[in-house]
């Protein structure tokens, strides 16, 4: 008879010795594994998936590559897309950040909980539509590993929820509260506030589309201001680009997307680079960002989006 293969995904992050421990505990009897029965058990650690097999010889950490791909098929698109992510983040934990970078911020480490259950309530299904960000803001999505993330709306109108954790090393003036942040996104605000007003549930909006940053990473100088990644040094700075490129494109492809929105001029323009160079045919349009340094967003930012998203033909995907 062909091997049974029994697939356990740890949805909390924990240490590897828990995951040893459980592993241990959780490991089938010798007698089903006479029979053909293993366990593979799942969990993310430190920024990659990690996976233990109970073929002979115990507990075998793995790479996710050697494990077969009908596994995180079954998890569905949601996993799938994380999975994306995380292979993202392994490949950007391999660089290091010079001048003016001192504090580099990771949410999908530290803020991995409610970012799953972001990508696990709204991502299930393939979309029509890919709003593209650029990276964290420093009271948005580093503070609740949402995009645009501003707390309020992310906490009480996408129903989001789970830990968040401090980084290693946060600057005084940019400290991690997560979703008890007293401080409010204005970008996020405005986004996520103009969706909340033609949408009324999240639902209505995430049925045709998703919301993702190019870069997941907040960059942060001696001083606490905020630094995006044309700030960074040249030469890192396209290596950045370039895995993120790889993983935006990964993304666009899983989720069938047909067009993609850049939230700014940064954005499209990465995504116009990047889908192109990889040869996939995605309409790449953009939108004003509605970042309060804007002049223009700041004289009605909702006006602006709603006459670009009717001029687009994508205000009937999202409207009720």
């Amino acid at each position: 008879m062909d091997n049974i293969i029994i697939y356990i995904h740890l949805s909390v992050c924990l240490p590897l010795p828990i995951c040893l421990f459980i592993y241990h505990i959780s490991e089938p009897p010798i007698s089903l594994k006479e029979r053909g029965i293993f366990l593979y058990t799942h969990t993310y650690i430190s920024g990659t998936d990690v996976f233990f097999s109970s073929v002979p010889g115990g507990a075998v950490p793995m790479n996710s590559w050697e494990v077969p791909m009908n596994f995180l098929e079954e998890g569905g698109l949601a996993e799938r897309f994380l999975h994306i992510e995380r292979e993202q983040i392994v490949r950007l934990n391999s660089l290091s950040f010079l001048d003016p970078v001192q504090y580099v911020y990771n949410p999908l480490d530290y803020a991995w909980e409610p970012h799953q259950d972001y990508v696990r309530k709204y991502c299930h299904s393939r979309k029509e539509v890919l709003f593209l960000g650029m990276n964290p803001g420093p009271f948005g999505m580093a503070q609740t590993g949402v995009p645009f993330g501003a707390v309020q709306l992310v906490r009480d109108w996408l129903q989001i929820s789970g830990q968040v954790f401090r980084p290693a090393c946060e600057h005084p003036k940019r400290p991690i509260r997560g979703l008890e942040c007293p401080h409010t996104e204005v970008s996020g605000a405005r986004f996520w506030g103009f969706f909340r007003s033609v949408c009324t549930k999240p639902e209505k909006f995430f049925q045709h589309c998703f919301v993702h940053n190019h870069c997941p990473l907040l960059f942060v100088s001696q001083s606490g201001r905020n630094l995006t990644p044309a700030d960074l040094p040249a030469a890192r700075r396209e290596q950045l680009l370039q895995i993120c490129d790889d993983a935006l494109c990964e993304a666009v492809k899983l989720l069938g997307v047909a067009t993609v929105v850049g939230v700014g001029r940064f954005a499209e323009q990465r995504a116009h680079k990047a889908l192109s160079a990889a040869g996939i045919p995605v309409r790449v349009e953009g939108v004003m960002h509605p970042s309060p340094r804007n002049p223009k967003a700041n004289k009605g930012w909702d006006a602006i989006i709603r006459a670009k998203l009717e001029e687009l033909g994508l205000m009937a995907l999202i409207t009720d």
